[in-house]
């Protein structure tokens, strides 16, 4: 039975489903608050569609709940795949209305930030935990620079800039920049120019460029002139997918249903002109 709509926006807001397919993973997640109940990651761009629904009634299945047990949706909207983005959106709209639940929009690349990053720090281990937040000033620390990436082609990446300065896997990277589909070439020329205009002690010690890094971590290379450069080879995983989503619905921010959309980005003017004289 469809629950009543007049209730969403004043009752307890606890369990949450959460997913995105802007990627080659279905990255899905059960919530309990911000606490992780159950996980999905489902490895296949070209099949999401056939596995979204199946996997969110698999993890409530899991933890012996219902629909009825669900408070809030909350979907990754790109940018990403075109296709993919879709099917995500489609579904959590949908689940959303017919379930009488609020839905929030999340950035799959500040979940692939986040993820990203993680999984930097325990590649490095505790050593590296320490080293990433340090600049070696007695003062405030300057924070580590994230840059997540997707592969667009044609030298073409959608990416943003973030950053983190927490150790203790409790706050998400705070953006800098948005997200966007940007030259690979031109991207990296502006965040040299902004490293170069920051006073040396507000550099970030360690910029980590995560995600679909193998065709892009030559340009990144140049990077390396004002900070270390760590290169992790990433895909999303709906653990972070589901922090960034039950944070938006605990703090009770959620879309209008019938106006969220995916975020496709587009090409700037100058970026799309160069391109086009290749």
């Amino acid at each position: 039975m469809q629950r009543e709509h007049t209730d969403v926006n004043v009752k307890p807001r606890e369990r949450f489903l959460t997913l995105d397919t802007a990627t080659t993973v279905m990255a899905g997640a059960l919530m309990n608050g911000r606490e992780l109940l159950g996980e999905s990651n489902v490895y296949g761009e070209r099949n999401h569609s056939v596995h979204v629904i199946s996997e969110l009634e698999r993890l409530l299945n899991e933890e012996g709940l219902t629909r009825d047990d669900v408070d809030g949706i909350a979907v990754g909207i790109g940018p990403g795949s075109y296709t993919g983005i879709r099917i995500a959106v489609t579904a959590a709209k949908t689940l959303a209305w017919a379930w009488g639940v609020p839905v929030t929009s999340i950035s799959t690349l500040h979940a692939l930030a986040w993820g990203g990053w993680n999984r930097g720090i325990e590649m490095k281990g505790q050593e590296g935990k320490n080293e990433s937040v340090d600049n070696g000033s007695s003062g405030a620390q300057a924070a580590d620079w994230i840059v997540p990436v997707l592969d667009a082609r044609r030298g073409q990446v959608y990416t943003g800039l973030f950053a983190v300065s927490t150790v203790d896997d409790v706050e998400s990277p705070q953006r800098l920049e948005p997200d966007a589909i940007r030259l690979m070439t031109a991207w990296t020329d502006d965040l040299l120019q902004r490293l170069e205009a920051l006073p040396s002690e507000e550099r970030p010690p360690v910029i980590w460029l995560v995600g679909e890094t193998a065709v892009h971590a030559e340009t990144a290379e140049r990077l390396r002139a004002w900070s270390e450069l760590r290169i992790v080879p990433y895909e999303l995983e709906g653990r972070w997918v589901g922090r960034l989503g039950a944070d938006k619905l605990l703090r009770q921010e959620h879309d209008e249903l019938h106006t969220l959309v995916p975020n496709y980005t587009q090409l700037a003017e100058a970026e799309a002109n160069l391109l086009r004289q290749r």
